[in-house]
């Protein structure tokens, strides 16, 4: 986790925060509030609590009856929502045949392709598509300002996952990820404004040399700077088990 400061490259972008996940590391969890068997959407907070995830974040965009707007896959079965057809955004993650797939990738709708009747990954969540590896932007310029939560496959196949701590428009923030993050193949955008939330649990800061930087990092990871709101859809991530580590039980996500 860190929080990158992209300065006089990006005027117009203060801070964003970042957590770098090897997907041969952490597993990555869909999650649908009806589907958990909660009555009302939760917040980040009751989320992380019910899950055990050391990250979560929010997965895409939705109706104000909450329901998903795109698709959304568990476990490899659809969660009731359908295909967008003018979303081109894809976060895959836990290959149907490990063997010959990236345990997480960011696709391109408009290039690659993915069935949902046979699904290639058991977890997915559709938004819109934000920067392709022809570096172009795939978002209107409109004006709007919002934060936004973004997620991204970097060249070295690691998933990173992005929180504008100030107001951005997508346009613009698709543009300094592109001009200030070279390593950075394809991006995403899930859903912003008050439904932009990222949330790191206290394990995962027990690791490292302590120092003041990562004491306030810890602090602004841990939401405490703004309210959570009720989060339909969430994708949730964990370290995965070793054969060393395991106790035979399976992980409760």
């Amino acid at each position: 986790m860190s929080v990158w400061q992209p300065r006089e490259r990006c005027p117009d972008i203060d801070s964003l925060l970042v957590v770098d996940a090897d997907p041969e590391r952490y597993r990555f969890s869909v999650h649908h509030y009806a589907q958990e068997g909660f009555a009302y959407p939760p917040a980040i907070e009751e989320w992380q609590k019910r899950t055990h995830h050391e990250v979560v974040f929010n997965a895409g965009l939705f109706r104000e009856n909450f329901a998903y707007l795109g698709l959304l896959l568990k476990d490899g079965r659809s969660l009731g929502s359908r295909r967008h057809p003018s979303w081109h955004g894809l976060f895959v993650a836990e290959p149907a045949e490990p063997a010959t797939r990236p345990n997480a990738r960011v696709l391109d709708l408009t290039i690659d392709s993915f069935h949902e009747e046979a699904p290639s990954y058991r977890e997915a969540a559709q938004s819109l598509m934000l920067l392709d590896k022809t570096g172009t932007i795939r978002v209107r310029q409109t004006g709007k300002l919002a934060y936004q939560t973004l997620v991204a496959e970097s060249r070295n196949g690691h998933i990173l996952v992005f929180k504008s701590r100030g107001l951005v428009t997508l346009h613009g923030v698709g543009q300094c990820l592109r001009d200030a993050f070279p390593s950075i193949r394809v991006a995403m955008a899930m859903d912003g404004g008050s439904s932009s939330d990222l949330l790191v649990s206290d394990a995962l800061w027990a690791e490292g040399t302590p120092s003041p930087q990562r004491t306030s990092w810890r602090d602004l990871f841990a939401g405490t700077s703004g309210p959570h709101i009720p989060l339909p859809a969430v994708i949730g991530m964990s370290r995965r088990e070793t054969p060393a580590s395991s106790s035979g039980q399976a992980p409760k996500h």
